[in-house]
């Protein structure tokens, strides 16, 4: 068995393994495109540096299950759209688990809209999303339910420029620890900390965009 195999194996049982953890059941096409998506990953990483390297168990808990997390709160037939998208996450995770979603990738880095492209076609989605090639900043949000964020370059720094540019009414649905929160509660928006399993200091924030402020909670 060569390395890739081995490693591509040991996504496959993490993923299973874990998902419990994160309250998921995937389909065994769900689990198959996550583990292709994997792959995918892995022969671009290299060159266009996707994500950090790590174990096979941590990219499947950390990033795929992780990006998961944000399924529960995405209604039916949902458009979102992903900011800063880079290597996929949540996007493709979501997108390959749900098929009746649809997305707007939002990368300014023009190799990696090469990449997700690519990984659109691996999810099965080519045909419920579309690739831009630019920064947030410099084009108007197209209409959509959800925005997601998960590793934006500056993430809190933009978060006040990235709340004002979101559609509203929408539901921002953003990973980060607690710095972020504190962004967010300077917003004054109301909002709710899933804490993310397996982990002490990292939560998905589920925001309301344009609903006025409202005390916030958290959970997990």
């Amino acid at each position: 068995m060569n390395s890739n195999s081995s490693s591509s194996d040991r996504f496959t049982n993490a993923l299973l393994e874990h998902a419990p953890h994160f309250n998921l059941q995937l389909s065994a096409t769900a689990t198959t495109r996550l583990r292709e998506y994997y792959e995918l990953v892995l022969a671009w990483n290299g060159r266009l540096h996707l994500v950090a390297p790590c174990p096979p168990e941590e990219f499947a808990a950390r990033h795929v299950l992780e990006s998961l997390l944000a399924i529960p709160y995405m209604k039916a037939g949902a458009h979102i759209i992903d900011v800063g998208s880079g290597g996929g996450l949540p996007v493709i995770p979501c997108l390959t688990a749900r098929t009746d979603l649809s997305a707007t990738l939002i990368e300014s880095a023009k190799k990696k809209t090469v990449f997700l492209r690519e990984a659109l076609r691996v999810a099965g989605a080519s045909e419920r999303a579309k690739v831009i090639g630019e920064r947030f900043e410099k084009i108007d949000a197209p209409p959509a339910d959800y925005v997601t964020c998960r590793a934006l370059e500056q993430f809190t720094e933009q978060f006040q420029s990235l709340v004002e540019w979101s559609p509203q009414p929408s539901i921002l649905l953003f990973f980060g620890g607690e710095t972020l929160r504190e962004e967010i509660e300077k917003s004054a928006l109301s909002y709710k900390a899933v804490r993310v399993p397996e982990s002490e200091r990292r939560f998905l924030f589920v925001v309301k965009n344009g609903s006025g402020p409202q005390k916030s909670k958290a959970e997990g």
